[in-house]
């Protein structure tokens, strides 16, 4: 196991690290970490880029040459990494030092590693699947501003094949042949052509009954009387949620780990994208690829209490696997866009979730 052998805790805690090892053994068969990080219940003398370091009392700022500070106290821990900042709420076991360093050792970046080690309790390696899956206790993110009142309009628990398409030709396109979501991510700077697509893609979801979310624009898809709108984690700072919840517009919202997902749930969108699944080339992403195992502790965790779409490098080679998982919906790009016969890929790829009813 990759926990022996190595400097785990600073000074050295023997019992920390006895503990953080029958809990890893636990956990199941993860990546390599790539970073290995050492947590320091004290400040060494020559802090290193791979240390935590953690402070008991109220701490201002990071630590000269550690990779992170971690400042505990009371029910709050906020995790601080270079300029970003993560705070959570909630109960601590008493091995919560313990799981996060084995959390750390499954390749999660240090604050979805965080939140996993305060959803830990102790003793929850005895369990037959030691995974924390009990939404009651992870924890809460702090100093959030207040969710739209009475949150916004729900959609189906299942939105099925989610093409995210690049023109209102697409979407009429896609959805004469049967889809009944999908997403219009029209990447332009010019506000009519705007105006005109979204007003066209509107018109085409309107026709067909469909799921029509507009990516980022939410001005423009509040005017047009758009079904639905699918924002990213920074757009949340920026956009009038309470705007779009007032129009009876549905929200999406992206979502890249555990800390992200919790952060989300707080505004109760309409839907969480769970993402990216896989490498992709569509759009710069701020994390690396999620994997299959990831998405399905996901889904565990999050399955009937908001709908769910798997997001991220999805073609018909691994939807049968995505949909394994139980998620509910999958969005594709180039699957449907780059296919050589589009009608005969929708076609396939909603068979596919046909077979999983």
């Amino acid at each position: 196991m990759s926990l022996l052998n190595r400097e785990v805790f600073w000074p050295p805690a023997d019992e920390l690290t006895e503990v953080a090892e029958r809990i890893r053994a636990r956990l199941g068969g993860w990546p390599a970490a790539e970073t290995r990080w050492r947590i320091c219940l004290t400040v060494p003398e020559a802090p290193k880029a791979d240390d935590l370091i953690v402070f008991s009392e109220p701490h201002d700022g990071a630590v000269e040459g550690a990779g992170a500070v971690l400042e505990a106290h009371g029910d709050r821990v906020t995790l601080r990494r270079g300029e970003e900042r993560f705070a959570l709420e909630g109960d601590r076991s008493d091995d919560w030092l313990s799981a996060l360093a084995a959390f750390l050792d499954c390749n999660f970046e240090p604050h979805d590693a965080l939140t996993l080690a305060l959803a830990w309790r102790s003793g929850d390696e005895n369990r037959d699947d030691a995974w924390p899956v009990d939404f009651a206790t992870f924890p809460r993110v702090a100093d959030l501003p207040p969710a739209p009142e009475g949150g916004f309009l729900a959609c189906p628990n299942a939105l099925g094949l989610y093409p995210v398409l690049p023109s209102a030709e697409w979407v009429e396109r896609v959805l004469d042949l049967g889809v009944r979501t999908t997403q219009l991510r029209r990447k332009s700077a010019d506000p009519a052509d705007l105006q005109r697509e979204i007003a066209r893609s509107v018109e085409a979801g309107r026709r067909h009954d469909a799921q029509l979310f507009i990516n980022d624009h939410w001005r423009e898809a509040i005017a047009a009387g758009a079904y639905g709108v699918h924002l990213g984690q920074e757009d949340v700072q920026t956009a009038d949620l309470s705007a779009i919840a007032k129009a009876g517009v549905r929200l999406g919202l992206s979502t890249h780990g555990y800390y992200e997902m919790l952060r989300a749930l707080h505004f109760r969108p309409s839907y969480l994208a769970l993402g990216a699944v896989f490498p992709t080339t569509t759009k710069v992403m701020p994390t690396k690829p999620q994997g299959l195992a990831r998405l399905g502790r996901y889904v565990q965790l999050l399955s009937g209490r908001v709908p769910l779409v798997a997001i991220g490098g999805i073609d018909a080679k691994v939807m049968p696997d995505v949909l394994a998982t139980g998620v509910g919906s999958a969005a594709v790009v180039r699957a449907v866009t780059e296919a050589p016969d589009t009608a005969a890929a929708v076609s396939s790829l909603q068979q596919m979730f046909a077979s999983q009813r």
